[in-house]
């Protein structure tokens, strides 16, 4: 297939140009819902509320069957339907509403639900993850619209707790399984290499997390009588949670494979230090190329741990401890698996006969995209519209999107791409997330040509 020539003037990027405005009102209108899919944290009529937000956006634009659909963990998806002509393939278009909690609401330059504009970005919780995935997709519609009508029939979900790693919205999928189907799949979840380079992710690594306890005594004790002696909890938690990590940092688990090297674009450590903000003179960890360590191997971290604060705390050897473990599952390794490999090494590492505990948290498999396919080939003439003089990239994402994992499973012959808003400025999951406007509207540009040009790659 022949790539078409980019005319000088692009009527879909003039018109996605021109709704930009609407857009950013649109989106603090989303942002202001603090729809975290945490009961415990925010009220759940704040996720209602942005799924209500959704279900009438998508009825604007002139969607059928548009439904809040109530899933098995308790929230709620939006899903609608935009039929397309005669003969048209189907796409499905992803998002997901629900976001991460703002963390330390101090730290946030302006308040995390407000959407506030600094230095041409737009900050606010889920403007690049993953609201503003939301209006990227209605923006790409609208300017199609605009410009001689949709050429595909569309589905559309949006996810209310992806975040969370309900797997509400996977459930309902395989006790639906007609619901979602397509030929294509566009997640919108994911993000550009960094902004201004276009960018499909490939591969997202698949994750396991574990809770993990550690008991020595029947209750606390006063450490100048009994410390030395007594086994204290904490401090075996802490052994287990080192024997996780080699000399260097890198992941160990007993028999988990953890050599693997990343074929693609080349992550340079000058340019991960700046993006992740390691601070001077401290080492990065592990072995092999940035990418190998971030999206083709095997990543250990210890999200979280019980045990009591530096403020307050007593001179005590601590009876109990407990930690939350998360293991990064790269494509070609089974998280089930991988699940067990874990639990045994902390069973194995565990020192003085500590009695231990591990409750299993869930997990997702990894995910590696077929990047031959015609999907991709449209895409990548979408993006060289979208950025002209740039090719598009195709990388890795350490990440996980469990339900990419169980639409492949459900739909073997679709194909699903994954792009976004998440480029390393957005400080995802982070305070202070932001979303470049500019990306937005080259990314919407480049899904309306890919609707297009997918369309006509299927018809040729």
């Amino acid at each position: 297939m022949t790539t078409d020539p980019i005319p000088e003037i692009d009527p879909i990027a003039q018109t996605v140009a021109s709704l930009m405005p609407k857009a950013k009102a649109e989106l603090a209108e989303l942002v202001a819902f603090a729809s975290v899919a945490d009961p415990e944290q925010y009220p759940v009529s704040e996720c209602e509320a942005a799924a209500g937000w959704i279900a009438e956006a998508l009825r604007a634009e002139g969607f059928e069957d548009v439904a809040l659909l109530d899933t098995p963990d308790g929230t709620q998806s939006v899903y609608g339907r935009l039929a397309g002509p005669e003969g048209a393939p189907t796409v499905l278009l992803y998002a997901h509403y629900d976001v991460q909690p703002p963390l330390d609401e101090a730290a946030w330059i302006s308040p995390p639900f407000t959407l506030t504009e600094r230095n041409g970005r737009w900050y606010g919780r889920g403007t690049a993850d993953c609201k503003g995935g939301v209006l990227m997709h209605l923006l790409a519609l609208r300017a199609l619209k605009a410009d001689g009508g949709v050429p595909v029939t569309v589905k559309f979900i949006a996810e209310g707790s992806e975040e969370q790693g309900g797997a509400g919205l996977e459930r309902y999928a395989e006790q639906h399984p007609e619901l979602l189907a397509a030929d294509a799949v566009v997640i919108g979840d994911t993000g550009n290499f960094r902004a201004g380079v276009p960018t499909v992710t490939a591969t997202l690594r698949g994750m396991t997390m574990l809770a993990v306890r550690v008991d020595t005594l029947a209750g606390n004790l006063h450490s100048g009588q009994f410390g030395g002696a007594a086994p204290d909890a904490l401090a075996a938690l802490v052994r287990v949670l080192d024997s996780l990590r080699a000399e260097d940092g890198s992941t160990t688990v007993d028999g988990l494979a953890a050599e693997a090297d990343w074929p693609g674009l080349t992550y340079e450590e000058a340019d991960f230090r700046a993006d992740a903000g390691v601070l001077d003179g401290v080492a990065l960890i592990g072995s092999g190329s940035v990418g190998d360590r971030i999206w083709a191997r095997p990543a250990v971290t210890v999200l979280g741990i019980d045990c009591p604060p530096v403020v307050g705390a007593t001179p005590s050897v601590q009876a109990g401890a407990r930690a939350l473990i998360s293991l990064r599952v790269p494509p070609g390794q089974d998280a089930v698996e991988a699940t067990k490999l874990l639990t045994a090494h902390i069973e194995r590492h565990v020192p003085w006969g500590a009695r231990v505990a591990i409750e299993d948290m869930g997990r997702g498999q990894a995910f590696s995209a077929d990047t031959s396919s015609p999907a991709y080939t449209a895409m990548s003439e979408a993006m060289a519209v979208a950025y002209p003089g740039q090719e598009m990239q195709t990388a890795g994402q350490g990440g996980s999107i469990p339900l990419t994992n169980t639409l492949a499973g459900l739909y073997p012959q679709a194909e699903i791409l994954l792009i976004g808003l998440s480029e390393p400025e957005a400080r995802i999951h982070a305070v202070n997330e932001s979303v470049d406007p500019e990306e937005m509207r080259r990314l919407s540009v480049a899904e309306a040509h890919f609707l297009r040009r997918y369309t006509a790659s299927r018809q040729a």
